[in-house]
C-alpha cells in the first residue's frame, strides 16, 4: 500500500512529496534543508531509492543534489535540462520502480520551463497521484515567464496542452504540484490547498479555456517576478553546494555600528509590532513570520552582507534556515537580544507608530493630510484602492522613493505584513512613518477606497 507525505514550505508557498511504500520512497522537488525530509523518511521507516525534479527551479534553491548524494538515491533530472552534474536523464515515458506494484511515470508537461516533466505514482496498473510540480496547480497553472521573455507566449501555449494531457488521468488522481500555495511560480492564486484531476476539470482555465483565450488571459495576469528568481536556475543548474546552518558570527554594538555605517543591511526579523515600538535606527524589519526569505531575496541586492538581529537563539537559527532556501547562505553577523543592546546609545533608538483604517478616517477629520502609501502589487491595486494613495509596489520602493510626497506617510498592504518592510524602508531614511497594521478590507467597510 502506498503512501504519500507532504513537506510543506510556508514562507515560499511551495511542496515537497516523500511518497512510497513500506520500504522505498521518492522525493520530489525538495527544499534546500533536507534534514526534514530525512526526518520524514525516518518516521516512515522508508529508504529514499529516488530523487525527482519537476524542473531546475527559478524560485528556490535545490536540496536535490545534495539528498541524493547523502543518501546513495538515483537523482532524476529532465534530460533537456542543462546542468553541471551527474544525474539519471528523465525522458517522456520513463519508468522507476519503488516498490513491488508501484511505479513512477515521467510525463512531458512543458509550458513552466521548456524541460518540465511531472510524474505519476501508478500501483498495480492504477494511476493514483500527479506530482504536477509547476504544471498543473490547484485552480491554475504555472507560470510560463520566468525563461526568458522571448519563449513566453511559446510555453504559455504548451502549458495548455501539458494541462491537457494531464487531464487524460482517471478523475480521482490527486493533484499534488510542488507551486501555488503562495509560490510568485504560480500563475495566480487558486482557494484550497487539495484537488483532484476531476475538480481541474470543472473549474481550471487551462481545461476550460480554448488555446487564444487561455493564452490572452494568462499573459494578462501575470506580476512582477521577484528579482532573486534570476540567480535561482543558475545556482540549480550549477548544483548547489551542501547546506550549511552552522550559527552566524556574533556582533557587539558597535561592530552592527560599523557595518551599518559601510552600508550593510541589518535586517530585524522580529515582528513588526515589535520593530515598531522600539528599533534599532538604520535597520529594516522583515519579519521572520512573514514571507523572510521572499521579500529580503527581492529586495536586497544580490550578494550583499546581511547582518540579522533577533530576540532569541531560537528565531535567529528559524530566519537562517529560511534564508537558505533561497541562497543566502552565511549571514555576515548576528545579534540576538533587544534593541537596547544593538544600540551604541540611545539616540540610535528609534520608533514609529501603528495605526488601523479607522485610524485614517480619524486623521482626516482632524484635517490632516497623511499621504497614504499603498505597497501593495499591480494585481492587487486594481481591485480596489484608498482614494487620493500614491501606489508603489514594495519591490520598487527604494528605487522609487522620490516618489514620495513630503508628509507624514501613512502606509498599508493587504494584510500590514508588506507595509511593515516599507515603513521600515521609509524610518530608516528618515521619513515621519505611521504603519497601518490592518486588513485592507477594513479600508473597504471604512468607506475609503474606490475602484481601481
Amino acid at each position: 500500500m502506498h503512501f504519500i507525505d507532504t513537506v510543506a514550505v510556508e514562507g515560499l508557498g511551495n511542496r515537497a512529496y516523500l511518497a512510497g511504500d513500506r520500504d522505498a520512497a521518492v522525493v520530489i522537488d525538495p527544499p534546500r534543508d533536507i534534514d526534514q525530509v530525512i526526518a520524514a523518511a525516518a518516521r516512515r521507516g522508508v529508504r529514499i531509492t529516488h530523487v525527482a525534479e519537476t524542473h531546475i527551479h527559478n524560485d528556490y534553491v535545490t536540496g536535490g543534489l545534495d539528498l541524493a548524494r547523502i543518501t546513495g538515491a538515483r537523482y532524476l533530472v529532465p534530460a533537456e535540462a542543462r546542468v553541471s552534474f551527474a544525474r539519471t536523464p528523465v525522458a517522456d515515458g520513463d519508468t522507476y520502480e519503488l516498490g513491488p506494484g508501484l511505479t513512477l511515470q515521467a510525463v512531458a508537461t512543458p509550458g513552466h520551463t521548456p524541460h518540465h516533466k511531472a510524474y505519476v505514482l501508478v500501483e498495480g496498473d492504477r494511476p493514483v497521484a500527479a506530482f504536477t510540480g509547476g504544471s498543473l496547480l490547484i485552480g491554475t497553472v504555472g507560470r510560463p515567464d520566468l525563461v526568458d521573455p522571448r519563449l513566453t507566449e511559446r510555453l504559455a501555449r504548451a502549458q495548455h496542452g501539458s494541462a491537457r494531457r494531464l487531464a487524460r488521468l482517471p478523475d480521482e488522481v490527486r493533484v499534488l504540484p510542488t507551486h501555488g500555495f503562495g509560490s510568485f511560480c504560480s500563475a495566480s492564486q487558486a482557494e484550497g490547498d487539495a484537488t483532484t484531476i476531476g475538480m481541474e476539470r470543472t473549474r481550471n482555465d487551462a481545461l476550460l479555456k480554448d488555446v487564444d483565450a487561455f493564452v490572452t488571459a494568462l499573459l494578462s495576469g501575470l506580476d512582477d517576478i521577484p528579482a532573486y528568481y534570476a540567480h535561482m536556475g543558475p545556482v540549480n543548474a550549477a548544483g548547489p553546494a551542501p547546506l550549511d546552518l552552522t550559527a552566524p558570527v556574533l556582533a557587539d554594538a558597535a561592530q552592527i555600528a560599523d557595518r551599518l555605517a559601510a552600508g550593510e543591511w541589518i535586517v530585524d526579523v522580529r515582528d513588526r509590532a515589535a520593530f515598531a515600538e522600539r528599533h534599532l535606527v538604520g535597520s529594516l524589519n522583515v519579519e521572520l513570520d512573514g514571507r523572510l526569505a521572499v521579500y529580503l531575496a527581492w529586495l536586497m541586492p544580490w550578494g550583499k552582507p546581511v547582518t540579522l538581529l533577533a530576540d532569541s537563539v531560537r528565531q535567529l537559527s528559524a530566519a537562517q534556515r529560511e534564508l537558505v532556501r533561497v541562497g543566502i547562505d552565511r549571514p555576515a553577523a548576528a545579534a540576538v537580544g533587544t534593541p537596547e543592546e544593538w544600540a551604541t546609545d540611545r539616540a540610535g533608538l528609534g520608533s514609529y507608530r501603528r495605526a488601523d483604517f479607522a485610524a485614517l478616517v480619524t486623521a482626516h477629520k482632524n484635517g490632516e493630510t497623511p499621504v497614504v502609501l499603498d505597497v501593495r502589487r499591480d494585481s492587487e491595486r486594481v481591485q480596489g484602492a484608498v482614494t487620493g494613495s500614491v501606489h508603489i509596489p514594495l519591490h520598487h520602493l527604494r528605487t522609487r522613493i522620490h516618489q514620495v510626497p513630503d508628509g507624514v506617510v501613512w502606509v498599508h498592504c493587504g494584510t500590514g505584513m508588506r507595509a511593515g518592510i516599507a515603513a521600515s524602508i521609509l524610518d530608516a531614511l528618515g521619513r515621519e512613518v505611521v504603519l497601518i497594521d490592518d486588513s485592507f478590507d477594513h479600508a473597504r467597510t471604512a468607506g475609503l477606497t474606490t475602484s481601481g
